[in-house]
């Protein structure tokens, strides 16, 4: 697998990651290919080592995407699925984080909802985002992030 930081047989992970909803969804999605394959192996990992991280925000949008997407899964199947990330750390948002994201989205020409996720990811102590929309490769504030499908 091309992504070492996070490969078969790689010490344990002791960073937090953030993990976006795209990369919840791909791992839930029975269409979504090989990004099912690399975001089942990658949540697989992150929940052995303990390192997974999501927030309210991310919940919300993947349990939209889940009931509301191309192949709806049933409301109480989705209600399960967000029952069982929930043991992970989970950010919430205040209105100072709202206040923050949208002077990230300023500076740095994002999305706000990009800018949230960043807060939120921010707010968790991640080292990491994995995240399919937030642009790769850039570390901003302090946060490494990363497309796991590139």
């Amino acid at each position: 697998m091309a992504h070492a930081w996070l490969a078969p047989g790689r010490p344990i992970v002791t960073e937090l990651i953030f993990v976006d909803t795209t990369i919840l969804v791909s791992a839930h999605d029975l269409d979504a290919g090989e990004n099912r394959a690399i975001a089942e192996h990658i949540l697989r990992q992150l929940w052995d080592d303990e390192s997974g991280v999501v927030s309210a925000f991310v919940l919300r949008e993947f349990y939209e995407a889940l009931t509301n997407g191309a192949s709806p899964v049933p409301r109480r199947a989705a209600r399960d699925l967000i029952d069982a990330y929930r043991v992970w750390p989970v950010a919430t948002m205040e209105p100072a984080d709202i206040l923050a994201a949208s002077e990230i989205e300023e500076r740095h020409r994002l999305s706000f909802r990009d800018a949230m996720v960043i807060v939120a990811a921010r707010k968790s102590r991640a080292a990491v985002l994995l995240s399919e929309q937030v642009q790769p490769a850039r570390h901003i504030t302090g946060l490494d992030v990363k497309n796991p499908f590139l």
